[in-house]
């Protein structure tokens, strides 16, 4: 039986801390601050990415370089047979592109399985918690990578932003709508389930934001995973005060369905949606 690595970026909201734990590989993802460059939860604190987010600094994202890739294979080649790496989503970064494309050349062909599964944050987390599983059960590589690209679309995310600011400076708010957004009290819902970032609604309020979210998982839940048991998570880009606050009203709403936790979202995700922000996930529970 072959010896299989699992391993995931930093996208997934896995720290360094929790990976040593499960026996998994996070490769940090790069940021760009005032002309820097950090590396997430290595260089890059949660508390000193948002000093510097809210201090205004000039805070990018960055794809990691092809080498900082090649040299977590490289060390992982040396004590595994293969290595399944799941990174963020195709369709939110070219670094899956990039992983995809080195996979296929030696000495990594055969080796190293990119699993493009179009998860992103607590969803791609659970995708790693997947893939550890099958692991441990002795199923091979491909066995996983087939598995893991069955289940790609049965997962949904749902996050609504305390502000607009950010959203406004990716592009995907209009100045005078943030504007307007802001004297209104606008919260927009996006929802993540395939590979973008898409707006799903827009109310006025916090509270009804979080209403809306625990609807259209219940709708989800209710059609989408009809006859399926699903896994639910939490994240956060708020206070963990209002995350607890959040995650009690998640397991009031689903009181049959496990909430595996609550984690504060990755910082390249956070980069984009700044703080206040909640999300919720959900994702099938793999059938092997």
């Amino acid at each position: 039986m072959s010896k299989i690595a699992v391993a995931t970026d930093s996208n997934s909201g896995i720290t360094q801390a929790l990976a040593r734990q499960m026996g998994i590989h996070v490769l940090p993802m790069p940021f760009f601050i005032d002309g820097e460059l950090y590396y997430e939860d290595v260089t890059l604190t949660q508390q000193a990415f948002y000093e510097k987010l809210d201090g205004g600094g000039d805070v990018s994202t960055s794809q990691p370089a092809p080498g900082d890739v090649t040299d977590l294979w490289d060390g992982l080649l040396e004590q595994y047979d293969q290595v399944i790496y799941i990174p963020m989503s195709s369709g939110l970064s070219a670094s899956c592109e990039t992983a995809l494309a080195l996979a296929e050349d030696d000495p990594y062909a055969g080796r190293v399985f990119v699993v493009d599964n179009q998860r992103i944050s607590i969803t791609q987390r659970q995708a790693v918690l997947d893939a550890l599983e099958m692991a441990d059960k002795g199923m091979s590589a491909q066995q996983i990578v087939d598995v893991l690209m069955r289940e790609k679309l049965q997962s949904s995310i749902y996050i609504t932003v305390d502000t607009l600011k950010y959203l406004k400076k990716g592009g995907r708010v209009t100045p005078a709508g943030a504007a307007l957004g802001a004297v209104l009290n606008i919260k927009p819902v996006l929802t993540i389930q395939g590979e973008k970032l898409d707006a799903f609604a827009k109310v006025r309020g916090m509270k009804a934001a979080r209403l809306k979210m625990l609807d259209a998982m219940e709708k989800d839940i209710r059609e989408r995973f009809a006859g399926h048991k699903v896994h639910l998570w939490a994240a956060y880009t708020c206070s963990k005060e209002e995350a607890e606050d959040w995650s009690q009203q998640i397991r009031e709403r689903f009181p049959d369905v496990p909430l595996l936790g609550a984690d504060p979202l990755s910082l390249s995700v956070a980069c984009h949606i700044g703080k206040g922000a909640i999300a919720l996930g959900c994702s099938r529970v793999v059938e092997i």
